[in-house]
Formats: C-alpha cells, structure tokens, sequence
C-alpha cells in the first residue's frame, strides 16, 4: 500500500516535470500549430498520471474500507495508530531517515481512513479539473505551463495527505503556496491578476511562519516529528507546550483555509481561471488545513483554550462570509465566500469536538463546491462576464448547467437528497452537543451555535439569489461596460469566441455561446457525489435537527425569493438594507488591514529607502566626491610639464638655503 501511495504522489510530480520540460520539444517552436501540438502534447501528459493517481487513491481507500489485508475501516474513518483515534486500517512505511544531528527527519508515507478519504476527493477533483481545462483554456498558449502546475498542485497536496512526518506535510504545504501563486496570477498581463497572486502568497505565507513554529515545538517537545510519535507524546507534553503549538498550527490554518483573520486573499483569488478556483476551493488549499486539524486532533483537544479560539473564528468566519456572499455580483466572489463559510463550518465542527463530521463536510463540500465553480466557469464561458447582473435566463440555454448547478446549490443550502444535507447535519448535531457537553467554554458554544443557525438561513438566501439571477429572468441586451480584469477573466480562456469583447472592453449579453463537451462530462461526473455522496452518512441522520436546518434555509431562500418575485430585474440583495453596501465590502476587512499594516509598512519601508539613499549610499557618494576632489589637487602636481617639476625642484632648493641661513 505504502508504495501504491507513493506512486500516486510521484506520478502527478512526473507529469510537471514533463509538462514543463518536454511539451514544447522540439525547442524554439512557438505559435500556430506549434502551440496547439503543445497543448495537445501537455493535455496528455496531464491527464493520463492524473487518472492513473486516481485509480490508485480509489484502490487504497477501498481496500482500508472493505478490509482487504488489514482491519476493516469505513469512510472518513480516522485510526487509532497514526492520528490517537481508534478503527480503521493504517499502514506506515519510513523509505529513509535523515539525521539532523538533532530530531532526526523521516521520509515515510501514512495510508489510514482519513488519508484515504480526503486523496480520493484530491485526485477526483484535480482530474475533474485537468480535463475540463482543455476545453476552457482552449487556445491559450500558457496552457502547457498551467496543466503542468496543476499537476504539481496535485502532488503537494497528496504529500500533505499521505504524509507521516510533519516537515514531510509540510513540504507539501508550501509547494502548495507556490502553485497557488503562478496559477492564480495565470493571467498575469492584468495587473488586478498579479496583485490577486502576491496578496495570495503572501497572507499565507504569514500564517505559514507561525505554523512552522508550531511544528518545531512540536517537534522539538516529543523528540521526533513523526506524526505518530507526536500523538502519543502529547498526554506528557505540558498544557503551556501544547497550547502553543495548537495556537501556533491554528495560524497556519487560518492562512491555508482562509478563515479569519487572514480570509481576505480568497476572494481577490478568483482572478485566476475558474478550473483553478475549484481545484482551491474544493480539493487543495482550503481544504488542506481542515485536514492538518483533524490529522493533529490530539492536540487541539490537549488545549482547551485553542478550541475556543478556533470556535470564535469559525463562527465570526461562517456569518460574515455568508453575508458577504449575499451582496457580491460577481458569481465567483458569491462561491468564494461561500468558501469560507463552509470551511468554518468544519472549523466549527472540529472546535465542537466532532472531527468526523468536520471531515464528512469537507468531502461532500468538495464534491459539491467543484460542481458549482465548474458550473460557474460554464456559465461565464456562455455569457462572457462573471457578473450576475449580465446573467438570467440561462435555463433554457444551457440546460445540463443548470441542472447540475442546482443539485450543487441544493448540496450547498442543505437540502436533501442532496449530499450537504446529511453532512450539515452532522455538524450542526456537533455544535449542538457542544452546548451541553464538549471541549468548548459555554459562551464559545453558544455563540458558535447561534452563529451556525444564522448562517444556515443566510447560506439558503446567497444560494438562493445566485440561483435566481443566474438562471432565471430576462438577460440585458445591451452592451454592458467591463473592466479589462473582468473582460480578461472573462474572456480570455475561451480562445477567439470573445476575443472582440476582451479588446474592447464590453460584454454582448444577447449571446450564449454553447459549452464544449470536454466541459460539460466533468460537470456531470462531479454531480453524482454532490447528489448522492451524503448517502454514506444516512443511516446516522438526527431527523430534529435536520428538519430545523432545512426549514431555517428555505425561510432565508423564501425571503430572497419574495423579494426577486416583486420585481425580477432588481437585486435580491437589497433585503440586506444599508447592511448591503458593508457586507459588498466584506466588511471593510482589506480596507482596516491597509489603514493597520499596509499603509505604515509602506510608509516605513519608503523612509528606510530614502535612508538607505541619502544616508548610507551619501555616505558613500560623499567619500567618493572627497577622494575625487583630493585626487584633482594632487593631480596639479602631476600634469607632465617639465618647468613645473624644475620650478619646483629650484623652489625647493632655495627653500633649503634659506633654512640653513636662518635656522643653522
């Protein structure tokens, strides 16, 4: 098992190094069919590893829940010898064992329930992804460059996954960060495109130091880093040592998951093409730190105060990003902090103590949240712009988009049969018994509770406006305004279908173009577990709090619906009132952060600048200024003129005698 995982790792490693090597061989070929052979060569090497990792990731997990060659385990299982829990079937490999002179490293793999669940969803998802591409980059000339980061992503985050050291997971980690950088910023021609790929970079990067700490006090207190070691160390780890390092990791995971603070470089993320943002959203990044939590559980239930801390921001994190979802435009910014709801719903899930529901709701909201930014990119490749207010009526246009769409709307409200319902529902059960029994102080459950309920009903109004305004209505048909970010976002991945809008700035919304067939069978793929993965969990369903969760989302989408009803061409979002033009801002969150850390770090770097120009580098100048001037003086008295020197010989002389005269 140990060496199928490590060839679902190295095969998708294998595909960038080709991708990135090899698709444009022979070398200097570029343009016409030269660039349309590379696309073709790269497609290729991308898909084929990719779907080769997947068969392997589904052969892993099924063996681990039928039992084949070890104990029998169930999906989202977590064991007990790689992670402190109990059930399930793990099995450990070490290849290599590095000596540091200190807390040796070890290079080994980990294959159990909870490895194996999240790496079906990662290759499912990132094969999803990698074959819709083809059809949505179609034409681009970077697209071998894109798939073959993509792959790269791929194998990071099965790194994390499969890993059994922390510096191993952590490796992973930032290769991760990486990938995000070069595919957010894809279009990087559009400034709005490299700043969203810099902001990206470096807000996880922030909580990537803290979490690196955490690592090392980890690390450093059980005398190894390997996963399992750390676990069994923890009951004799003090309670200081463990919060710090829970609080430490907690950074690191507010980075990667973007929950607060450090959510807001997720929306300004959908710059990048939308294939990436499903893969983000659903598979890699965000789903990455969910998935460190529940790895590490142990120590976060070791500390009490980290739970609560976890709990505050989750459910800051589920509300607020609800609400902004409410009042965005863009369709993707509306899926993006949909993002960061959901994944404080997991959040809140684990700070309830309840890591298996955590984990249920992030596979089912990876199948589901992949179907909607797919649908999403469909969508915008019909139309030409992200913008709802350019969208509506598209039902009858595109009808397998919508269909499919709605059953990842109904996943994402919690609506049954579809898969969010059973795995909402196993979080909200958590957070509910948290109330009366859990690892939470009573004012963090309560809050995290009230907060939960509320988001319920906001998620079913976001969701269902988006629906609304996407599918049904009347479309404009005038020409709309947009910007060359939007139009380059827009546009620019669907060859020369949109060319004359991405040139001239403006959106035809009288056209839908129709959606490639290489589009539309991931979309179709992705919409059986985001209908009926939820499944796995019925027979554990709590009917009351089922029943509540769905009446609170259909009384959110009946409030929005009234209001589109009155009048189907004004903006559902104006229930919110003057909340509305807050929550569009996200509550002014980028804006505080520029008036805190933004402004005065750049202040203080331009006064280091001029510094470092007028004091240091003048100092420098002036010395230069004083030898040249001194070299001038001295070079009067080395011209070349002969009568000088002689002038000067006599005039020496005479000074000499005049000495001795007087002086002798």
């Amino acid at each position: 098992m140990i060496t199928l995982a490590a060839l679902a790792i190295l095969l998708p490693f294998l595909a960038a190094a080709c991708g990135l090597l090899g698709s444009r061989l022979p070398r200097g070929l570029r343009g016409g069919a030269a660039d349309v052979a590379a696309g073709r060569r790269a497609a290729w090497i991308a898909v084929v590893p990719t779907a080769i990792s997947t068969a392997l990731a589904i052969w892993l997990a099924y063996t681990g829940w039928t039992g084949t060659g070890a104990t029998p385990g169930g999906p989202f299982t977590l064991p007990d010898s790689a992670a402190g829990r109990s059930g399930g079937a793990t099995v450990t490999g070490t290849l290599d064992v590095i000596d540091t002179g200190s807390v040796p490293i070890s290079v080994g793999l980990l294959v159990d329930g909870l490895s194996a669940s999240i790496a079906v969803l990662v290759t499912v998802v990132a094969l999803a992804v990698q074959i819709y591409s083809i059809g949505y980059l179609g034409g681009d000339r970077r697209y071998p460059s894109y798939s073959a980061f993509i792959s790269l992503f791929t194998s990071a985050m099965l790194l994390v996954v499969y890993a059994a050291d922390l510096l191993m997971l952590y490796v992973g980690w930032e290769i991760m960060g990486l990938c995000s950088y070069l595919l957010i910023g894809h279009w990087w021609e559009d400034r709005a495109n490299s700043r969203a790929a810099v902001k990206a970079f470096l807000v996880t990067r922030l909580g990537d130091v803290g979490f690196l700490f955490g690592v090392f006090v980890l690390g450093t207190a059980a005398g190894s880093f390997k996963i399992a070691d750390v676990i069994a160390a923890v009951p004799q780890m003090s309670s200081g040592t463990v919060t710090a390092a829970g609080l430490l990791l907690l950074a690191g995971v507010a980075g990667k998951s973007a929950q607060v603070p450090l959510h807001v470089w997720l929306p300004d993320a959908m710059a990048g093409p939308t294939p990436i943002s499903a893969l983000i959203h659903a598979a890699t990044m965000v789903a990455a730190g969910i998935f460190v939590v529940a790895r590490l559980y142990p120590v976060f239930l070791g500390s009490g105060p980290t739970l609560d801390v976890l709990a505050v921001l989750a459910a800051l994190g589920m509300l607020g990003a609800a609400l902004a979802a409410l009042a965005q435009d863009d369709l993707k910014r509306v899926l993006a902090y949909s993002t960061i709801s959901q994944l404080a719903y997991m959040a809140g899930a684990l700070a309830a103590g309840s890591e298996s529901a955590a984990i249920f709701h992030l596979v089912t909201h990876g199948a589901f949240k992949a179907l909607l930014f797919l649908c999403a990119g469909a969508v915008i490749h019909a139309v030409g712009s992200n913008l709802m207010s350019a969208m509506g009526g598209l039902r009858k246009g595109l009808p397998v988009v919508f269909v499919t769409m709605t059953i990842g709307f109904a996943a994402l409200m919690g609506l049954p049969p579809a898969s969010g319902f059973f795995s909402k529902d196993e979080v909200l059960v958590a957070i509910e018994r948290a109330l009366s029994a859990g690892p939470l102080t009573d004012a963090a459950a309560l809050l995290l509770y009230g907060c939960a309920l509320a988001t319920v009903a906001v998620t079913g109004a976001y969701a269902t406006r988006a629906w609304l305004r996407t599918f049904f209505g009347e479309r404009p048909v005038s020409a709309l305004p947009s910007g060359p970010a939007t139009a380059r976002t827009a546009t620019a991945h669907v060859g020369t279908v949109h060319a004359a809008a991405a040139h001239t700035g403006t959106v035809h919304a009288g056209d839908v173009h129709a959606v490639p067939a290489v589009m539309r069978w991931p979309i179709l793929l992705l919409a059986v577990p985001a209908l009926l993965l939820g499944f796995v969990g019925a027979a554990d369903v709590h009917w009351a709090t089922a029943a509540l969760s769905v009446v609170v989302a259909l009384l959110g989408a009946g409030v929005v619906y009234a209001m589109w009803r009155s009048d189907p061409s004004a903006d559902p979002a104006r229930v919110l009132g003057p909340l509305r033009i807050p929550c569009e801002r996200a509550f002014y969150a980028d804006s505080l952060y520029a008036a805190l850390f933004v402004r005065p770090v750049l202040l203080f770097a331009r006064a280091v600048a001029r510094t470092d120009d007028r004091v240091v580098d003048g100092a420098v100048r002036g010395s230069g200024r004083a030898t040249v001037g001194l070299a001038g003086m001295v070079r009067l008295a080395q011209n070349g003129n002969a009568q000088l020197y002689i002038t000067g010989l006599l005039a020496g002389v005479l000074l000499l005698a005049v000495g001795v005269v007087v002086f002798g």
